[in-house]
């Protein structure tokens, strides 16, 4: 699935969803289940290819994490879900821990957004995103980062219901399974997402389109 959108720098934003040493480094608590995925796609260096597009191309950065967990969270709530009740039990991305900062590569420079941390799955749900976006005059979202099947893509179906042009790029979300990669990037995805593209397909993409601008060879 592709479009035929094109991505102005002053209107497209990439966000990196949960880009947590837990979920992405080696001795993280959830590496050992992201790892054959993660590997089998290249996660990591498709989404350091994405990074550094998005830098080159002057798009809008931002952070989309996870809540920090504290061995008091949720204690009160009457309505936990089963993902919050694995994250009290295992304390995933517990703060102060090593496991709770971001991966080395995608640290975010001084200029980048980090948006408030979300309690579920949707990255715009009880956040500060969609005003920050709008703040900055985004309408077209990039999604990187993990996990496919529930951050990530409940923040992407959420990002349509509010009116941005979304785009994810497969090769550069990760999941636990591949049957959970199927299920959001064959089954859900393409009933929402206005494109669905590779690292390569996306960089080709906007390369082409800079190249086409008048004087782009040598912006």
């Amino acid at each position: 699935m592709t479009s035929d959108a094109r991505y102005p720098p002053d209107e497209t934003a990439l966000l990196i969803v949960d880009p947590y040493n837990d979920f992405l480094s080696e001795g993280g608590k959830l590496w050992p289940r992201a790892k054959e995925v993660a590997e089998g796609i290249g996660l990591l260096d498709h989404m350091r290819t994405m990074l550094a597009t998005a830098r080159g191309c002057g798009f809008r950065v931002l952070i989309v994490p996870h809540h920090r967990t504290r061995p008091s969270d949720y204690r009160t709530w009457d309505h936990l879900s089963p993902t919050q009740r694995h994250v009290v039990s295992s304390q995933t991305f517990a703060e102060g821990s090593w496991g709770a900062e971001w991966h080395p590569d995608f640290e975010p420079r001084e200029d980048e957004l980090v948006v408030s941390q979300h309690w579920a799955s949707s990255g715009f749900a009880n956040t500060d995103l969609d005003f920050m976006l709008k703040q900055h005059h985004i309408r077209r979202i990039l999604l990187i980062g993990m996990r496919a099947n529930t951050c990530v893509d409940t923040t992407a179906r959420y990002g349509q219901e509010l009116g941005y042009h979304v785009t994810l790029l497969r090769d550069a979300i990760g999941s636990f399974s591949w049957a959970e990669m199927e299920a959001t990037f064959e089954v859900n995805a393409p009933l929402y997402a206005h494109a669905i593209l590779t690292t390569e397909e996306f960089a080709d993409m906007v390369s082409d389109t800079v190249n086409e601008e008048p004087g782009g060879a040598d912006r």
